[in-house]
């Protein structure tokens, strides 16, 4: 007797048992006790002649019948699910999973068991084989491209999902009313006011990168870029304009070189083109955090963890009440709602000490004494409060 287990990456298994049963044939008289004499199909008295005992009953062979199809069982072995009886053929019909990026069933690993990986948040499930076939996931929401959906290249390396493309900021100047929307909930959300005028430049993932490594800092940041404070005189190329070609891909942007000269502490902010306008915007208010901790002029060198922890916070604080307004308004589709709760996810779950348990420590600080007194002890001793 075979048993067929589903194994689930981060999530517990489905309450599903399939066992592989033998299909016993008797031909010995019916029992005379009562118990064993009627049929668990018709409830009818089993008379003298061919019988089934299966799954601790006995069965006209005509009435052991598949759950599914509702025809008989002849063959030899059959599948269970909850006590009933299936067609080994019906049962993987119904409960096999099956794979949301290919389609097809998901095929079972060396030990003859069903394994599947599924996305912690998006609970998309799909073949192991995936993760090393080269699929292409978007940059954004993390999501793998299926083979029914074409994503969009963005000419550097990057794709992008549909979704994540309905609200896509894909240029600097389109990203300016955004910015500015940022600028004014420091100053009336926040009682943080940022009076240096601080250009923002939205960037190709190659130029993020180089003025990345440029920057004589000792910051730890994270492997994939995407936003960046910067303190050091730099020329950056930035992405002016952009459109689709004759297939619908953002591989040719118009670019703009810019000389960044040093006035204050901070330079300019950069962030990577082409994302969602909600990850931008939390992409702004985590780099505008560095600004306005450098622009005050009054803490101490602050540790990476504890330093990027707090941006995340405010990135946080931003991402959460501008959600709560968009669901306010009405007028935003489900899609975005569920794309800002998974960046509130990425930055809630984030695995890394600096960026993930940094935010941890700074958010239940926040959340214990508020903001005001977490930056003061912040800035008085360089340490968050416990």
């Amino acid at each position: 007797m075979g048993t067929l287990s589903i194994h689930h990456h981060q999530y517990p298994p489905p309450q599903r048992t399939s066992v592989i049963a033998p299909y016993n044939h008797n031909y010995m008289p019916a029992p005379r006790s009562t118990s064993q004499s009627i049929c668990a199909g018709c409830k009818q008295t089993l008379s003298h002649g061919r019988f089934l005992t299966c799954l601790g009953q006995s069965w006209h062979p005509a009435c052991f019948c598949c759950r599914s199809c509702h025809k008989a069982i002849v063959d030899r072995e059959f599948s269970v699910q909850e006590k009933q009886p299936y067609h080994r053929e019906c049962f993987k019909r119904e409960f096999h999973p099956k794979c949301e990026i290919c389609f097809n069933f998901i095929p079972p690993n060396s030990e003859g068991l069903i394994e599947y990986r599924s996305h912690p948040f998006w609970d998309q499930k799909y073949c192991p084989s995936h993760e090393r076939d080269g699929r292409r996931r978007c940059c954004s929401c993390d999501r793998i491209e299926r083979v029914d959906q074409g994503y969009t290249p963005l000419g550097d390396g990057r794709k992008l999902c549909g979704e994540c493309m309905d609200s896509m900021v894909m240029h600097t100047r389109d990203c300016q009313p955004l910015y500015r929307e940022i600028l004014k909930f420091y100053k009336n959300n926040l009682g943080m006011s940022i009076v240096q005028e601080i250009p923002m430049l939205l960037v190709e993932r190659a130029a993020l990168n180089h003025a990345r490594e440029a920057e004589r800092d000792e910051h730890i940041h994270a492997p994939e870029t995407r936003g960046l404070c910067l303190s050091e005189e730099q020329t950056i190329t930035t992405v002016y304009g952009t459109s689709p070609d004759e297939y619908g891909d953002y591989t040719h942007h118009e670019m703009q070189t810019r000389k960044l000269t040093r006035h204050c502490e901070v330079t300019a902010i950069l962030v990577l083109f082409g994302l969602p306008s909600l990850l931008t915007g939390s992409i702004l208010a985590h780099e505008l955090m560095h600004a306005w901790i450098r622009l005050d002029g009054g803490f101490p060198s602050l540790d990476n963890d504890i330093e990027e922890g707090i941006c995340q916070v405010i990135a946080h604080i931003w991402l959460k009440e501008e959600l709560e307004k968009l669901k306010r308004k009405g007028n935003v589709s489900e899609a975005t709602i569920r794309l800002g709760d998974f960046f509130l996810h990425q930055i809630e779950t984030d695995s890394s000490p600096i960026y993930g348990d940094g935010f941890r420590a700074a958010y239940a600080a926040y959340k214990e004494y508020g903001l005001s007194k977490t930056l003061n002890h912040l800035r008085n001793t360089g340490r968050i409060l416990r």
